[in-house]
Order: structure tokens, then C-alpha cells, then sequence
């Protein structure tokens, strides 16, 4: 029997070593925009994504609060939690979607068996968006070449979070910090949301 020289197939790798994050790809060039570009770009890869859903006022909306750990935003915007542990954003009056750390599976079932059979919705929408960062003393500058939403301090800040446009693409605007943002894009426009990005991020510099 001939020798066969390639490596053995291991199957040892569960689905944590398979996964991709959807700007994987693009990682090398993102990387480069905090020291040439004034701005730096990165993806957060892999957080817990749950959409939730409970009429204001109801049990369900009590029990979800409370099973957050962090309550719900009660107003249009608002954003509740922390971005660095479990945070909650405000997508509608009964509509909200909480972002947490990638072992965030034990909050998925405190969430499910706190609605139990009430009215209302909690969902893994984990694959659904993936999330960059965009940060430095132009983030704001940048993200206004192509968000119509009005992102001067006097009219939106830290702890609020807006559905919009980036350039032609839906996606949810989170701004965390003075100069640090987050870009939700749904994870089929991802490359061309990273890519608008640095080319937007190119040009200011030219």
C-alpha cells in the first residue's frame, strides 16, 4: 500500500475552533487604522445577541427586567447595562436587544425560564448582526459621512443606541463612550460595512 503523506484528519476541534466571525477576513486591515488612519476599527466577535419582547406594563416585561440583571430602557434610544458585561438596547416600545459576553448561554436560559409561558419573546439572534468598534478622536467625524442621525453631543451621547443608515446599510449605532462607538450591521452586510469604513476612514486622511 503506497504511503500517504498528508496529516491525519482530527476531529478533536469542537464548533468554538470552527467558527468564523464574518470579518475574520478582514481583520490584518482593520487593525492598521488606529496607527495610519487616526481611528481604530475592530470587530467584537462572537458576543450572545437576544432579542427580546414584552408589552410595557405587563408581567412579561417585569419578569425580562429582572431576569436581564440589568432592567429594560424605557425610553426611545436608551440604553441599559454596561457594554463591557450585559447591556440591554431600546429598539421599540415592547422590542429590545441585549448584548452580552460570549459565555452568556446561562443568561439565555435565566431569560426563557424567567418568561416561562407569559406573553412575550426571548430569541438567539447571536448570528444575526456582528459588531465593530469604532474609536478615537474622529470616530465621530467619521461615522458622520454617512449617518443622517444628528451625532453632536448635544443631541446624542453615551448610553444611547439609534437603528439608522451607515451609508446605504441598516444597522444599529450604539455610542458607549466619549469617543467610542459600536456598529450593529446584520452579519450579509458586514464586509461592506468594515470596508465602508475604511475607505471613509482613508479618505479623511487623504
Amino acid at each position: 500500500m503506497a504511503e500517504t503523506t498528508a496529516d491525519p484528519i482530527r476531529f478533536s476541534a469542537g464548533p468554538a475552533q470552527l467558527r468564523r466571525s464574518p470579518l475574520e477576513h478582514l481583520a490584518p486591515a482593520l487593525a492598521t487604522t488606529e496607527h495610519s488612519l487616526g481611528v481604530a476599527l475592530r470587530e467584537i466577535p462572537f458576543t450572545i445577541q437576544i432579542g427580546l419582547r414584552a408589552a410595557p406594563g405587563s408581567a412579561a416585561h417585569e419578569a425580562l427586567a429582572e431576569a436581564t440583571g440589568v432592567g429594560l430602557p424605557m425610553r426611545t434610544s436608551e440604553v441599559a447595562g454596561d457594554p463591557g458585561s450585559v447591556a440591554v438596547l431600546w429598539l421599540g416600545p415592547d422590542e429590545f436587544l441585549l448584548i452580552g459576553p460570549e459565555d452568556g448561554q446561562p443568561l439565555l436560559k435565566d431569560l426563557r425560564r424567567g418568561l416561562g409561558d407569559l406573553p412575550g419573546q426571548v430569541v438567539d439572534l447571536s448570528a444575526n448582526r456582528t459588531i465593530i468598534a469604532v474609536e478615537g478622536e474622529q470616530a465621530r467625524d467619521l461615522l458622520e459621512k454617512g449617518v443622517p442621525v444628528d451625532l453632536h453631543p448635544r443631541s446624542f451621547g453615551p448610553g444611547q443606541a439609534v437603528t439608522t443608515l451607515l451609508g446605504p446599510v441598516p444597522v444599529l449605532l450604539w455610542q458607549t463612550g466619549e469617543q467610542s462607538y459600536r456598529v450593529l450591521p446584520r452579519a450579509s452586510f458586514a464586509d461592506y460595512t468594515a470596508r465602508w469604513l475604511l475607505d471613509a476612514a482613508r479618505e479623511h486622511h487623504r
